[in-house]
C-alpha cells in the first residue's frame, strides 16, 4: 500500500492515506485506484480525475439519481 500525506477533513489535519487495493483496482477499468483511506480515522477520499463512460452520462428516463 503506497502512502501519501493529505489533508483529512474528518481529523482535521494532516495524516497519511494508503489505497486499499494493493494490486488493481476492482471499480476502475484501467486498474488504476483512485481511493485514498485516512490511516488515522478511516475517511475516504477520491483523488484524481474520473474518466466516465458517454453512455453513463444520462439516466434512464424514470430513474433518480
Amino acid at each position: 500500500m503506497g502512502l501519501t500525506t493529505r489533508y483529512c477533513p474528518d481529523c482535521g489535519q494532516d495524516q497519511p492515506f494508503g489505497q486499499p487495493h494493493q494490486a488493481s483496482c476492482p471499480d476502475a477499468p484501467d486498474g488504476e485506484c483512485l481511493e485514498w483511506v485516512c490511516t488515522g480515522c478511516g475517511g475516504a477520499l477520491i483523488i484524481g480525475i474520473c474518466f466516465w463512460r458517454p453512455e453513463l452520462r444520462e439516466l434512464p428516463p424514470g430513474r433518480v439519481a
